[in-house]
C-alpha cells in the first residue's frame, strides 16, 4: 500500500451512550459532530466530504437511502459530497476508512467520519431480529430446515424475539474457546468485572457501576455459558472524528494531532478451521503498513460484544499466544499498568454498542488515550493505539473486520 498523504486525527466527539427515549439519530449525530468540529478548531464549512455509518435505521425507524442527508441537514456541513456507509457492527469503521482513504489519495485535505445508531425500541424484538440479519439469511434458513427434518433442535435460534441470535453464535464459539484455552465462565465474568471497573471512570460509557464475579455470575443466562452481563446491551449512541492531511493539520496549528499508521479492512471468506480468521489477516497486513508489531502496542480498544471476543481478540492480534488469553487477564497485563492495557473505555460491554457508532467511538477513546486527556483510567505513557472492530458473521469468518493503528 504507497503511503501517500500521511493522514491525522485532528479531532473527535461522542455522546455519551445510553437508552435515549427522547432523542433520534439526528440529535445524537449532531452533538458528536459539533464536539469533534470544535475539539480540532475547524467549522462546517472546512469540512470536504462526509462518511455517515449506519447499520439499522432502515430496520428500525424506516429511513433508508439517505440517513446521512437526514441527520446531518441541520448541521450546515451539507453540500459536500456525503457517502452513506453500512458493513454491519464495523459501519463506523469502514467510514473511517473511507474517510482516511479520501486523504491518503490525495484527493480532500479535511474529511468527517460520523457514526450513529438508534438501537432503543418499544418492542425489543423489532431490535433484536434487525441485529440478526447481519448473517446470510439464506444460509440460516437452510440450516433450520434440514435440522428440523431431523428432528434436532437448531442451536441457532435466529432472530430471536427475547435474545439477539449473534449471542447464540458468540456463545458455540465460547464453547470451543473454552475447550483449548481452559476459560471458564468465571474467566468470561472477570473481563467484564475488568471493563465494569473502566465503564465507572469513563462519563461517556452507558454503565457507570462496578460489579463483582459473583454478579454477573448470578445475572440471566442468555445462551450457555453466557450470562446477560457478559453481553453487551442494546444503546443508541454516536461519534465522529475529523480527519486532516499532515500538512494542513500544521497548517491549521494542531496542537497534537494523532497520526493514522494504518487503516486495514478486510471481508470474510468460507475458512476451513484451521485457516487464518479475518482478524489474523486484517492484523497481519495492518501491522505490516503501521511498521510496528504487537509488542509496540500500549492499548487496544477491541470487539467485544461478549466477553469471551476480548480474550480471542488479544490473541488473534497476537498480543498473547493462542490458548493464552486467560492467563495473560490473569495477570493483569490488559489493566491499567499493564504492558498492554485493553479496552480503558469499558469496552461494548460497559461503554455500550450502538452498533452504527462502535467503531469510531473506539478511536475516540484511543486518540483521548494517545493525547493525554483521559482521567483517572488514563494508560500512562501511551504511544501506539490500536482499534479492532469486526461485523457480522459469515460462516466462520466475521463477514467485515477492520484494524486500526494510531501513534503520536
Amino acid at each position: 500500500m504507497p503511503n501517500r498523504e500521511r493522514v491525522t486525527v485532528a479531532g473527535v466527539g461522542m455522546t455519551r451512550f445510553g437508552k435515549y427515549s427522547d432523542r433520534g439519530v439526528r440529535s445524537l449525530a449532531e452533538e458528536a459532530v459539533s464536539d469533534a468540529l470544535k475539539d480540532a478548531g475547524v467549522g462546517p464549512k472546512d469540512i470536504e466530504a462526509v462518511f455517515f455509518s449506519n447499520a439499522i435505521a432502515g430496520l428500525i425507524t424506516g429511513q433508508e437511502m439517505i440517513r446521512g442527508q437526514v441527520a446531518l441537514r441541520n448541521t450546515g456541513i451539507l453540500g459536500v459530497p456525503l457517502f452513506n456507509v453500512e458493513n454491519a457492527c464495523a459501519s463506523a469503521s469502514s467510514a473511517f476508512h473511507l474517510a482516511w482513504m479520501a486523504i491518503q489519495s490525495g484527493l480532500y485535505d479535511v474529511t468527517l467520519a460520523v457514526g450513529a445508531e438508534k438501537m432503543t425500541h418499544p418492542d425489543k424484538s423489532v431490535t433484536f431480529r434487525a441485529i440478526g440479519t447481519a448473517v446470510d439469511l439464506d444460509q440460516i434458513r437452510e440450516l433450520k430446515a434440514r435440522m428440523s427434518a431431523g428432528d434436532k433442535k437448531p442451536e441457532l435460534e435466529g432472530g430471536g424475539e427475547k435474545k439477539s441470535f449473534f449471542m447464540d453464535i458468540y456463545a458455540a464459539s465460547t464453547r470451543e474457546y473454552m475447550k483449548v484455552s481452559g476459560a471458564t465462565a468465571e474467566t468470561f465474568a472477570d473481563v467484564a468485572v475488568k471493563s465494569h471497573a473502566f465503564g465507572a471512570l469513563n462519563p461517556k460509557a452507558q454503565f457507570n457501576d462496578r460489579v463483582t464475579r459473583e454478579q454477573v455470575l448470578a445475572s440471566r443466562e442468555v445462551s450457555a455459558p453466557l450470562t446477560v452481563m457478559m453481553c453487551s446491551p442494546i444503546g443508541d449512541g454516536s461519534a465522529a472524528a475529523v480527519l486532516m492531511s499532515e500538512k494542513y493539520a500544521r497548517r491549521m496549528g494542531i496542537a497534537t494531532p494523532v497520526e493514522v499508521r494504518s487503516s486495514v479492512i478486510f471481508s470474510g471468506r468460507d475458512r476451513a478451521a484451521d485457516e487464518p480468521t479475518a482478524l489474523e489477516r486484517v492484523a497481519k497486513r495492518a501491522y505490516e503498513v503501521a511498521g510496528v508489531g504487537p509488542s509496540d502496542i500500549d492499548v487496544l480498544e477491541v470487539h467485544d460484544a461478549a466477553a469471551p471476543a476480548e480474550l480471542i481478540s488479544v490473541e488473534e492480534l497476537g498480543i498473547c499466544a493462542r490458548g493464552e488469553g486467560p492467563k495473560f487477564l490473569a495477570s493483569g497485563a490488559m489493566n491499567l499498568g499493564g504492558a498492554h492495557v485493553v479496552n480503558p473505555s469499558g469496552g461494548l460491554l460497559s461503554k455500550g454498542h450502538p452498533i452504527g457508532a462502535t467503531g469510531i467511538a473506539q478511536i475516540v477513546e484511543i486518540v483521548d488515550q494517545l493525547r493525554g486527556r483521559c482521567g483517572a483510567r488514563q494508560v500512562n505513557g501511551a504511544r501506539v493505539g490500536l482499534t479492532e472492530n469486526g461485523g457480522g458473521f459469515l460462516g466462520r469468518d466475521a463477514a467485515a473486520m477492520s484494524v486500526h493503528i494510531f501513534s503520536r
